[in-house]
């Protein structure tokens, strides 16, 4: 060691250093002692490893609640070590020495094995540069007030900026030595969150922070109710997308604005499963409907089948649109699903075998056998079937988002539709159950057929349900005639009407 650090360690107060152990107790035996390099600490004894190093780790930490902060003025006890933890002995002198810097820390340092933990008062720059070590505590810098910290005869200096009260190691005795105590550092004010949102606390104006910080903390105790109260949620998120505008107005941050939007079809939503749940839809005996498909986001999807359909049957008709919609919902997550005689035959077409093979002559249908053997299948051995324009993508994604949970809900929903009692009974054919399938799909919450109740497009219909429209009239008249439809009436540009009430059940309710 240098002149000069021996000149510089006489002025410092010598860091802090202290070593526990975990060692075997004895040959043949699983127990373990715990020593600790301080005098004052007995020796420990325990049955296995694992007890051995939780006991050793609480007496570091017992150590480290008991220590006063790292003192200031310490000399750093790894450079008085000759800074072995992070600089290996080569056998070679270095071509620039250690220096040491930055504020003095409480550091602790264990091998890989966890076979012993040493807490060292160091400077900064060796902790960080130690494997391993990690600072437990900072020390604060000395005021003009503060006395020299100086090592008394058989003991060690006083911590520098340490609290009343804190109790101090004493290096030779290592007895607790009570120091004052610092005063509490000042804390910052608790954040205030709505939507995982930080409130500034200096937004203005205040009546906004304080209409933010009311909808927190109704929404966090909505979420502690025992049974959810949608017409209270809907006003909460009304009230929210309108606090949320406001935000965005004083602040210009567009997730804002973003958020509102989303509040406000949170609250529409919310709305229309109260009207479904509690009666503010209901049937001519004053009773709530309940629909086959329950939330909004599963009549979206019926309606998304519905439209990819249109678009992409391979073959003309409404027959082929009928086949080929069942097939999908059957095979939509995977591409495969498994049919049987008694699926094709309950659809009304005319010529389901011709239908099947013209569907696997163009390749957009694949079996294992022939036409007629599905046709002749029955439940005990059901037909395996393969629709590859349906099977997900190499990156694992398909023509639809649903799940496979989502997926025999809605077959089960167009199943129902096309199998309705009324239906089988009028022989009704397969442009008929399609058209019924689309008009379950495009009406009101009543009912009522179109966006508001207000009809469907000849045009947009058209694109559904494949038929000319004079043949139109007749699909209308055998719906009515089934007791599906009421009050038809159709025009050159639009076709109005309601619903029967034993059907609204069956509904997909468009969006207000």
């Amino acid at each position: 060691m240098t002149q000069a650090a021996v000149s510089e360690l006489d002025e410092r107060v010598p860091g802090r250093r202290w070593t526990v152990r975990l060692d075997a107790a004895g040959r043949g035996s699983t127990a373990v002692r715990i020593s600790c390099s301080r005098p004052a600490c007995a020796e420990q004894r325990l049955p296995s490893a694992a007890a051995g190093r939780a006991a050793a780790v609480a007496h570091i930490k017992a150590h480290l609640r008991s220590v006063p902060a790292p003192r200031a003025t310490a000399y750093c006890a790894c450079r008085l070590a000759d800074c072995h933890t992070h600089l290996p002995d080569t056998g070679r002198p270095r071509t620039e020495p250690w220096r040491c810097g930055g504020p003095v820390v409480l550091a602790v340092v264990t091998d890989r094995e966890g076979r012993w933990w040493q807490v060292m008062e160091c400077c900064s720059r060796c902790a960080a540069a130690t494997p391993g070590a990690k600072t437990a505590a900072t020390s604060q810098p000395p005021t003009a007030a503060d006395p020299p910290a100086t090592a008394p005869a058989g003991g060690t200096a006083p911590a520098a900026g340490a609290g009343t009260g804190a109790p101090q190691f004493s290096d030779d005795d290592h007895g607790l030595v009570p120091v004052p105590r610092a005063a509490p550092a000042r804390r910052r004010p608790p954040q205030v969150k709505v939507a995982q949102r930080v409130i500034p606390h200096d937004l203005r104006p205040v009546v906004l922070r304080d209409e933010l910080i009311e909808l927190g903390n109704l929404f966090r105790a909505y979420q502690q109710r025992d049974q959810p109260d949608l017409e209270l949620l809907a006003d909460l998120q009304e009230r929210k997308a309108r606090a949320f505008t406001s935000w965005a107005d004083v602040t210009s941050e567009g997730p804002l604005r973003w958020e509102a939007r989303r509040a406000e079809q949170a609250a529409a939503t919310a709305r229309l499963q109260d009207q479904q749940r509690t009666g503010g839809i209901t049937g001519g005996d004053g009773t709530a409907v309940t629909r086959l498909l329950t939330v909004p986001a599963q009549w979206e999807h019926a309606r998304s089948v519905l439209a990819y359909v249109a678009d992409h049957t391979p073959l003309p008709g409404p027959d082929a649109r009928l086949l080929v919609l069942m097939l999908t919902l059957r095979t939509a997550h995977t591409g495969t699903g498994n049919l049987v005689g008694q699926d094709l035959t309950a659809l009304g077409l005319t010529d389901p075998q011709d239908l099947v093979e013209k569907l696997t002559g163009c390749g957009w249908l694949s079996l294992p056998g022939t036409a007629g053997d599905l046709l002749a299948s029955r439940p005990e051995n059901a037909t395996p079937i393969t629709v590859p324009s349906l099977a997900p993508r190499e990156d694992g994604t398909g023509p639809f988002t649903f799940g496979k949970k989502m997926r025999p809900k809605l077959s089960g929903w167009a199943q129902k539709v096309i199998s309705d009692k009324k239906l089988r009974k009028a022989k009704a054919t397969a442009a008929t159950r399609l058209l019924a399938l689309t008009l379950a799909a495009q009406t009101d919450a009543s009912g009522r057929l179109g966006p508001g109740g207000q009809g469907i497009a000849l045009t947009a219909l058209a694109a559904w349900v494949p038929a000319d429209p004079g043949e139109l009239q007749q699909l209308v008249d055998q719906l009515t005639e089934a007791d599906w439809l009421t009050d038809a009436a159709l025009t050159d540009t639009h076709l109005t009407g309601q619903l029967t009430e034993r059907v609204l059940p069956l509904t997909c309710p468009l969006r207000a």
